[in-house]
C-alpha cells in the first residue's frame, strides 16, 4: 500500500515524480500528490484525491510545475477518509517542512496533543501530519539540522515508517528514514532518486543502495551520504540492478526472504478466504468429496525439506481433530520401500513449486497403487497439480529466496483447513467447534503482523550468534516439528551446523554432544509439554549450555532458566506452529546477513529440486 517517490538532480522533478508514481500504482491507492521546489521559492504542493491521472491533468503531466527537486506519493487511507485534504505531501505550519509518509504511527494521536500545545494547528486527521510538525519542532529545537531533527522524531515514533523530507533551507536536497517500510535510493548522472520500490526509478538508474531499517540518508544531486540512529555516518555498498523481474520484486527489503516473510500475514489470509466463505470451509474447488472424506482410514504426508516439516506438524493436528492414523513419509525414501497401503488411504503430496522430482515420483508411485492423491502446492498448473487427483492451492505467490517461509506458512494452514474439515465431515467435531476453531486461523496473520514488530530484538540476539558452531533446537509434540524447520532455516542460510531433536530423547544420547556454550533453543508452546521440555533445558544448562526459549505470552518463570526468551501470542495449541516458526525465520536470517552470506541463494541449494 502507499507508493513514495523523490527526485533531486538537473531535470525538472514533476514529471519524474508523475511517471515513478505510476510505476507504483499496483500497490493501491485512493489519492495522490506531488511537491516541488524551484531554488529559494515556496514549495509549490497540488493533491487529487482519486486515480493519478487526475494529478496529472491538474498539473499539466507535470508541466505546471517547475524546479528540480520533488516528492510524490500514492496514499491508501489508513488516517483519515480518501480526500484531497488529507493526500500527501504533508506541511508544517510555516511549510517549512514538507514529506510524505508509509506506514502508520501507532502514538500519533499522543503526539498530536503535545504538539497542540507547543501551538500547531492540523488540518488533517493524518498521522502523517503529525511526524512532519514533529520534525519541524525538533528542527527548530536542534539548531537547524535536519539530521538531528529526523532522528529525534524516529526515537519518538512507534510504528512503521518510510519518510521522505524536504526542508526550506536545503532547497535542492531530500532526507529519507525508514522502519518497517521499504525504500530504495537509486543514483546516476548527478541525480538522485528515492522510492519504494524499484519499479519507480528503474527507467533512470540501475544502481541502488537499499536503507537499512532505523536509518536515514541524506540525497544530494548524484549524492547520498546515511546515517544511522546516533547521526553518524555510515558506507553502503552500490548495487547494480539487473534488468529481470526478480530484481524488480524486492519492494525495497534487503533481500527477498525478508520480503517473503513479511508478507506471510496476506499470504495466509488469502489461503484463508480462499476455501472459507461466510465462516465455513468450501472444499470444492479441491475436489475432494464428503463420502470420500468419510471413508478415509490412513492418511499419508509425503514431502521434502520444510514441507516434510509441515507434515509432521500436520501430523499432529489431523490426528488430535480428524482421529485419523497418519504417517509422514520423506519423499526420497518413499518410492523404494514396499508400501503396504492400507484400505481407503489418501497420500497428501506437499510441495511449493509443485515440481520437486522426488515428491513427483511419490505421487506417481501412489497412482500406481491405486491410492486417491491431495496435492498441496502454490503453482498452478505445476506437473504435480496437474497428476494429483485433488488439489489445494497455497496462495503465497512468487517465493524467490530459496529458504521458504511464505509456502511453508501456507502449507501449514491448508493443513489446519484439512484438517478441521476432516474433523467435522467425520463427526469427531461439531459444527460450533469447526467454527470456533476457523475464527482463530482467520487471527493468525495479525499476530504474525505483531510478531514482526519484535525483530530488532531478534537482531541483536543473532548477531551475538554469528560465531557459533553448532546449535541444538529441542521440543515436544508440535514444538518438535517446529523445531526441525528452525533448524532447517539456520543451517541452510548460516552455514551453522544445527540440529533439532525431540527433547525427550536428549538423553538417550544427544546430550552428550552439549559443551560449554553451545546454543540451545527450547520451543515451548505446548502447554501440556511445557514442563517436561524446561526440565529437558535444565539438564542442558547444567552442561554448559546457553538457553534461548521461545514459548507463549504467560509463562514467564522461563526467564529463570534462560538467557533470552521470545514470546509469542496466544494461539489454539494445534495452530501454534505458525506463530513460533516466525522468530526462527527471522533468527536463522539475521544471523546469515550477520556473517555476510547470500540469504537468497545459500551455497549449493536450489529452489526446486527438480533431479533425484
Amino acid at each position: 500500500m502507499c507508493g513514495i517517490v523523490g527526485f533531486t538532480g538537473h531535470r525538472q522533478a514533476a514529471p519524474v515524480l508523475l511517471d515513478g508514481l505510476a510505476k507504483l500504482e499496483y500497490r493501491g491507492y485512493d489519492s495522490a500528490g506531488i511537491a516541488v521546489r524551484d531554488g529559494e521559492k515556496d514549495v509549490e504542493i497540488v493533491k487529487a484525491k482519486g486515480r493519478l491521472r487526475v494529478l496529472a491533468e491538474k498539473t499539466n503531466d507535470g508541466t505546471a510545475m517547475h524546479g528540480t527537486c520533488g516528492i510524490g506519493h500514492t496514499r491508501w487511507a489508513t488516517h483519515g477518509e480518501p480526500s484531497e485534504l488529507n493526500a500527501h505531501p504533508h506541511c508544517s505550519d510555516d511549510r517549512n517542512v514538507v514529506g510524505v509518509h508509509n506506514g502508520i504511527i501507532e502514538n500519533y494521536q499522543e503526539l498530536r496533543e503535545k504538539l497542540q500545545h507547543k501551538g500547531y494547528n492540523f488540518y488533517s486527521d493524518t498521522d502523517t501530519e503529525v511526524a512532519i510538525k514533529l520534525i519541524d519542532y525538533y528542527y527548530k529545537k536542534y539548531e537547524h539540522t535536519p539530521v538531528d531533527a529526523i532522528n529525534h522524531a524516529m526515537v519518538r515514533i512507534r510504528g512503521s515508517y518510510a519518510l521522505a523530507i524536504m526542508f526550506r533551507d536545503y532547497p535542492e536536497e531530500i532526507y529519507a528514514a525508514r522502519k518497517d517500510s521499504p525504500m530504495i535510493i537509486g543514483v546516476a548522472d548527478g541525480e538522485s532518486f528515492v522510492a519504494s520500490d524499484v519499479p519507480a526509478i528503474l527507467k533512470y538508474t540501475r544502481n541502488v543502495y537499499y536503507i537499512g531499517n532505523m536509518e536515514l540518508c541524506r540525497l544530494q544531486k548524484g549524492n547520498v551520504t546515511f546515517y544511522n540512529l546516533d547521526g553518524d555516518e555510515i558506507e553502503k555498498d552500490l548495487v547494480e540492478i539487473q534488468w529481470d523481474a526478480e530484481a524488480a520484486e524486492k519492494a525495497g527489503f534487503e533481500h527477498f526472504m525478508m520480503k517473503e516473510i513479511h508478507e506471510q500475514p496476506k499470504a495466509i489470509r488469502d489461503t484463508i478466504n480462499s476455501v472459507v466463505r461466510d465462516g465455513k470451509i468450501d472444499l470444492s474447488g479441491v475436489g475432494i468429496t464428503e463420502e470420500e472424506i468419510q471413508k478415509l482410514q490412513q492418511i499419508y504426508i509425503v514431502a521434502c525439506g520444510s514441507a516434510y516439516h509441515v507434515g509432521v506438524a500436520a501430523q499432529y493436528v489431523i490426528e488430535e481433530l480428524a482421529q485419523i492414523p497418519v504417517r509422514v513419509e520423506l519423499a526420497s525414501e518413499f518410492r523404494y520401500r514396499r508400501m503396504l497401503f492400507a484400505p481407503n488411504s489418501l497420500v497428501i503430496i506437499v510441495s511449493q513449486s509443485g515440481e520437486t522430482a522426488d515428491s513427483l515420483a511419490a505421487l506417481r508411485e501412489a497412482k500406481a497403487h491405486g491410492v486417491k492423491t491431495l496435492a498441496i502446492v502454490n503453482v498452478v498448473g505445476s506437473t504435480i497439480a496437474r497428476e494429483a487427483d485433488h488439489v489445494f492451492y497455497t496462495l503465497a505467490g512468487p517465493e524467490i529466496a530459496v529458504a521458504t517461509t511464505k509456502a511453508y506458512s501456507t502449507q501449514l494452514i491448508a493443513s489446519y483447513i484439512l484438517s478441521i474439515e476432516f474433523a467435522r465431515v467425520r463427526g469427531m467435531i461439531d459444527e460450533d467447534r469447526a467454527a470456533e476453531l476457523i475464527a482463530e486461523l482467520q487471527t493468525i496473520p495479525d499476530k504474525i503482523e505483531k510478531l514482526l514488530e519484535d525483530k530488532e530484538r531478534i537482531q541483536w540476539f543473532a548477531a551475538k550468534q554469528m560465531n557459533a558452531q553448532n546449535m541444538f533446537f529441542i521440543g515436544r509434540g508440535i514444538d518438535y516439528a517446529v523445531s526441525l524447520e528452525g533448524s532447517l532455516k539456520m543451517k541452510e542460510i548460516s552455514y551453522i551446523h544445527s540440529e533439532a531433536y525431540a527433547a525427550g530423547e536428549l538423553k538417550h544420547g544427544t546430550i552428550s554432544l552439549i559443551e560449554p556454550g553451545t546454543l540451545v533453543i527450547g520451543v515451548l508452546t505446548q502447554q501440556d509439554l511445557y514442563e517436561k521440555t524446561v526440565s529437558n533445558m535444565v539438564e542442558c544448562k547444567s552442561r554448559g549450555a546457553y538457553l534461548m526459549a521461545l514459548t507463549t505470552y504467560g509463562n514467564y518463570s522461563i526467564e529463570d532458566c534462560a538467557e533470552f526468551v521470545i514470546y509469542i501470542p496466544k494461539t489454539d495449541p494445534l495452530f501454534a506452529a505458525s506463530l513460533a516458526v516466525i522468530p526462527l525465520q527471522l533468527m536463522g536470517y539475521y544471523v546469515s546477513v550477520a556473517k555476510g552470506l547470500d540469504v537468497d541463494k545459500p551455497r549449493n541449494l536450489a529452489k526446486s529440486v527438480t533431479v533425484e
